[in-house]
């Protein structure tokens, strides 16, 4: 028999309405985080959405804009055409062939002198560098990026350009290879950081194996990891190469601007982008001439929107392979 019903009754009163509250506070939380998750879901779908409908308006706009031009220029003219002389009072002439071997040239260049070299750095940050040394370089890469390309258009003309002239004998140093050159320098960061990661990336166990076998520091770095790495490798070149096509402002400074069609390296041309770049702020609104820019615009989106997404997919490649 119970001494003190009323004082039991009385004490379990306040632990009642303590579990009460911490419950329902317990409930709000949860309540809270679900709605704080879903409205993150929204954000980030929002951004999805709103990426999405830019890359296809700015299709639809170039798309739109391109159509007309070829209601007065044949297709085959203007791209197998050689000379690009829009404005000329005789015949008005709309070949971007020579524009776009330019663009080539100076871009395939640019690999030529980057890939080598952003290989090696990346190999040695990977598996030679001290951890203070590459905690000291890799920033500096980083920050390398992040120059303006009216920069390095300035180093074309003041250092590289002098240079050239005076190794190769031509009267301007404004050509094709100093072209190359600068967009080396502006595609190496981004050739170097993706490369460096995926060499790191792969498994200690690969490296293990090789060294237990007997393979040199050197043979396992080629023989083993390189393969491995491969697709994340090919995608920072790819990437590297985007961003070299897509230049503008350095190729404007540094490679003459000629119309002519190249022939070599140390001749003057002009690209894609840097044509588009000259001509639009001065041509009359919707002439021929106006909607051939906008159908150099077209070619140039394709261009780069390939090499983009084949560089996604060799990346998602490497990536689940990574999972």
């Amino acid at each position: 028999m119970r001494k003190y019903p009323d004082r039991e009754k009385h004490l379990s009163l306040p632990l009642t309405s303590e579990f009460d509250l911490a419950a329902r506070k317990v409930k709000r939380e949860r309540r809270f985080g679900l709605l704080k998750e879903e409205l993150i879901r929204l954000f980030f779908l929002a951004n999805g959405v709103l990426a999405i409908l830019v890359l296809i308006g700015i299709f639809a706009l170039l798309l739109l804009n391109t159509i007309p031009a070829f209601k007065e220029i044949s297709i085959k003219e203007f791209f197998t055409g050689r000379t690009w002389d829009p404005t000329s009072p005789e015949k008005p002439e709309y070949g971007i062939l020579s524009l776009i071997v330019s663009s080539a040239m100076v871009t395939v260049g640019a690999l030529v002198i980057a890939v080598p070299i952003g290989l090696g750095v990346a190999a040695y940050l990977s598996d030679v560098a001290h951890w203070r040394v590459r905690e000291i370089v890799k920033p500096i890469i980083e920050i390398l990026a992040g120059i303006p390309s009216v920069v390095v258009g300035f180093l074309g003309i003041v250092l590289f350009g002098p240079i050239i002239s005076r190794l190769f004998y031509v009267s301007s140093g404004l050509t094709a290879l100093n072209g190359s050159f600068l967009l080396a320098i502006m595609a190496l960061p981004t050739i170097i950081s993706i490369s460096e990661d995926s060499l790191k990336a792969v498994p200690l166990s690969y490296t293990e194996a090789s060294l237990a076998l007997g393979a040199s520091r050197w043979q396992t770095l080629i023989r083993v990891k390189f393969p491995a790495a491969l697709s994340g490798i090919i995608a920072a070149i790819m990437l590297g190469m985007g961003r070299a096509i897509g230049e503008t402002m350095t190729v404007l400074m540094a490679t003459g601007n000629a119309r002519s069609f190249p022939h070599g390296y140390l001749d003057s041309i002009r690209t894609l982008t840097a044509d588009i770049a000259i001509e639009l702020g001065e041509v009359p609104y919707y002439t021929t001439h106006y909607y051939a820019l906008f159908a150099i615009g077209f070619v140039l989106f394709l261009i780069t929107f390939v090499v983009n997404l084949i560089a996604d997919i060799m990346l998602n490649k490497y990536q689940q392979r990574e999972l």
